[in-house]
């Protein structure tokens, strides 16, 4: 389990995750976020709890997408398969996300929305991961953000099972976040 407590003049975020069944109780105040964190955690196989608040929908977005990013490092098994890729169709779209949880932060992709491009931008840069996306086809941007999001969220899934070995030449990349006092 994982929790990140992040506090800015614009928002503020309490956020735990855990690699779990998919279950997700998601208070921000914006609907349509709600139920983009919900539908992650469900492909993602994680159980999520988000209390969030902010003083505008962008910096909310992105603040919520920094701190699951954070929270999500920690959660990833020194053993993870460490690639995943998922092609997900939903009515009109056809959406196909692939990443790589092996510490290399980019993200590559265009979405018909700035704000979620960036919700995902943010999220793969938080957690250290390669992630790209691709629309494949769709008119309907919910529909194209949503299969976005579904996508990511399997292939996040497939991405961090427990492997048998770690799946690098370099072997397994540890970082220490903490901080002492002097």
């Amino acid at each position: 389990m994982s929790r990140i407590e992040r506090e800015t003049r614009e928002t503020r975020i309490d956020l735990t995750v855990t690699r779990g069944e998919g279950a997700a109780t998601v208070e921000t105040g914006d609907r349509f976020l709600d139920h983009m964190l919900e539908t992650f955690a469900r492909y993602a196989s994680l159980d999520l709890d988000v209390q969030a608040e902010g003083d505008m929908r962008h910096h909310l977005v992105e603040d919520v997408a920094i701190s699951l990013g954070l929270a999500l490092r920690p959660e990833i098994p020194d053993r993870a398969k460490r690639y995943g890729w998922a092609l997900v169709p939903m009515d009109d779209a056809l959406v196909q996300s692939a990443i790589d949880v092996g510490g290399r932060p980019y993200y590559a992709g265009r979405l018909p929305s700035a704000l979620y491009e960036h919700f995902l931008q943010s999220l793969a840069t938080n957690l250290g991961a390669t992630l790209h996306i691709e629309v494949v086809r769709g008119r309907d941007r919910h529909h194209i953000v949503e299969a976005a999001v579904k996508a990511t969220g399997l292939a996040l899934r497939q991405a961090t099972e427990e492997g048998t070995a770690v799946f690098s030449t370099k072997g397994s990349v540890r970082i220490d976040l903490s901080t002492g006092s002097s």
